[in-house]
């Protein structure tokens, strides 16, 4: 999942970061905006873009690509 919000320079970057490891893995993922939901805004909104993987934090801010395939390819 990558939680992320319009406008952000970094959610861009790590959108197709994303895109691209899941790809090679065979992994589905989802985007979700922060800003559309208030507990979203409350936890991650200094953070984003975040990453989970399974549901657990995997990264924020800066994505490092083949960290989060090995993480993929992990599960």
């Amino acid at each position: 999942m990558l939680y992320g919000r319009v406008g952000c320079h970094l959610c861009e970057v790590a959108r197709e970061q994303v895109r691209r490891a899941c790809a090679a893995a065979g992994a589905s993922w989802r985007e979700q905006d922060v800003d559309a939901d208030p507990e979203l805004v409350a936890r991650y909104s200094d953070l984003v873009p975040v990453v989970t993987v399974d549901g657990r934090h995997h990264a924020h801010w800066r994505i490092d690509e083949a960290e989060l395939r090995a993480a993929l390819d992990a599960r």
